[in-house]
């Protein structure tokens, strides 16, 4: 993997992205903003690009000079990728990207009063007791026969908050807009300062059901930094813990999406086949979601002989009874009338807005981090990535099924070849202001995490762009077009994450 950082005059931000772009042959997978004045007096904007064909990642490093207005060319209107990360650096740094055209507050809401940007250094917690408050105006859709359709952001279940209002003509869906970040946690805030150690405690914590992703996407950003070789045996077992995390989550999806059309045995046996996989977790981690195993330099345990033979008993059985779920599922004409042709995203939509994982497969977008950018111990495995084309709902569950069957042959040439050794390194000392990321495949897509180190091995600044930051804007463009009973089959197809937006 190539890695390359060029540093700019943040007036010069979009022709240099025009650049990177060739055309397309590079992406947008992340922007966001760094306040480095204690360092140099100036902020800086990071957008980070890569190529699956060049197998490179490049970095632009935007200067906004501490005499200048704090303002930086919008990368918008040349990619709609940049939409989300430019309005959240503009809502949590203050600094403004000329030219954007939807520049309404995404994670502060009304209750938060304007002029106030947390990520900042010198942001100061009571300063938000005074002040006006941020206005959030929602476009109407007009014409005759429209009308509006408010969902949320209280459900009926558990589910974490989201707003939804449709805008319909009849039963068809005209438009989509989704106000989300309501129980935003200030997780990137709350680390500055922290131990590389103490930090993880809480990236663990970022997602229940991506932990594994999480957790290891930070220590890989920490190890590089420090310069760590990881030992061979736990990298192994890093990527039994994600493939397990992968399993059980596909799985599980497999069944809700199942609950989305209300076809009862299809949800019961997805939950069924979910609760032997959470089980296992526990028999080999003491919890459900295999937090803990994974830290800083390796693994904090190893595997016996006999939990070899038991998850290989088990993946045997998941296996079989996995292959029944999918048949059933692929030969019932009421189901497949559901899902077929149901919520579209074309693949010029997933190309646009940098949707990533499950999502982009479905759609025929061939990239999967673990294959093109392995991590860990991915390298030295074999397997298939399922791309489908047709971008609907059916497409997004095949890819899952597809998935699952590949994660159980990894981890079973995982077990059959695992090397010995030690399970962890020393951690060595890291020189403050060095940065560095680390991206993973999360069962979402792609997850990167990237830092700054401060003094002393701690922090300085933490920003994580989980696989749902990326996908949940393609579910406006998914929807038009369906009607309202389709919305939660959809919305269960793409298996967003509210938790991973509030960091």
């Amino acid at each position: 993997m190539i890695e390359t950082l060029q540093v700019i005059p943040a007036a010069t931000l979009r022709a240099a992205a025009t650049v990177i772009r060739h055309g397309g042959r590079y992406r947008l997978t992340a922007l966001f903003a760094n306040d480095e004045r204690v360092i140099n007096g100036n902020f800086a904007i990071y957008a980070i690009f890569f190529s699956k064909e060049d197998s490179a990642y490049k970095t632009i490093k935007a200067i906004i000079n501490r005499d200048e207005p704090l303002e930086f060319p919008s990368l918008t209107p040349l990619m709609a990728a940049a939409a989300w990360y430019e309005r959240e650096i503009h809502d949590l740094f203050g600094l403004t990207p000329v030219g954007h055209p939807d520049l309404r507050p995404l994670v502060l809401h009304e209750n938060w009063p304007q002029g106030r940007y947390p990520l900042r250094k010198d942001f100061d917690p009571a300063s938000l007791e005074s002040g006006e408050r941020i206005q959030y105006l929602v476009p109407p859709v007009q014409g005759e026969g429209v009308f509006e359709v408010p969902v949320g952001p209280i459900h009926a279940g558990i589910i974490e908050p989201g707003h939804f209002r449709f805008s319909q003509a009849g039963e068809n869906i005209i438009s989509l807009e989704a106000k989300l970040f309501f129980t935003h946690r200030g997780i990137e805030k709350s680390v500055e300062g922290l131990s590389f150690s103490k930090a993880l405690f809480q990236t663990e914590r970022i997602c229940g059901v991506c932990s594994v992703a999480n957790t290891l996407s930070y220590v890989q950003a920490v190890e590089r930094l420090a310069a760590t070789e990881v030992p061979v045996r736990a990298e192994y077992l890093r990527v039994l813990a994600a493939e397990l995390e992968r399993l059980y989550n596909h799985v599980g999806d497999i069944g809700n999406l199942c609950a989305g059309l209300g076809f009862a045995p299809g949800t019961s046996n997805g939950s069924r086949l979910k609760e032997q996989l959470m089980r296992l977790n526990e028999r080999l981690t003491g919890n459900r979601f295999l937090r803990g195993w994974i830290t800083l330099g390796g693994v904090t345990m190893d595997i016996t002989r006999e939990m070899v033979q038991d998850i290989s008993r088990l993946l045997a059985g998941i296996m079989s009874e996995l292959g029944e779920l999918i048949g059933l599922l692929r030969d019932n004409d009421a189901f497949l009338d559901r899902v077929n042709t149901t919520g579209i995203l074309p693949e010029q939509a997933v190309l646009d807005l940098g949707v990533v994982g499950v999502a982009a497969r479905a759609s025929g977008v061939d990239f999967d981090v673990r294959r093109d950018f392995p991590y860990a111990a991915y390298s030295s495995l074999s397997f298939h990535v399922p791309v489908y084309t047709k971008g609907d709902v059916a497409a997004r569950l095949w890819v899952r099924a597809d998935e699952a069957v590949e994660s159980i042959k990894i981890i079973g040439q995982l077990l059959a070849g695992l090397p010995s050794g030690k399970l962890k390194s020393g951690l060595g000392s890291v020189e403050p202001y060095q940065a560095a990321f680390s991206v993973t495949e999360s069962p979402r897509g792609s997850n990167l995490h990237w830092l700054m180190a401060g003094e002393n091995n701690t922090i300085y600044r933490y920003f994580v762009r989980s696989a749902s930051y990326s996908n949940w804007p393609a579910l406006t463009v998914a929807v038009p077009g369906n009607i309202i009973p389709d919305f939660p089959l959809i919305n269960k197809s793409f298996e967003l994450c509210y938790a991973c937006l509030d960091r």
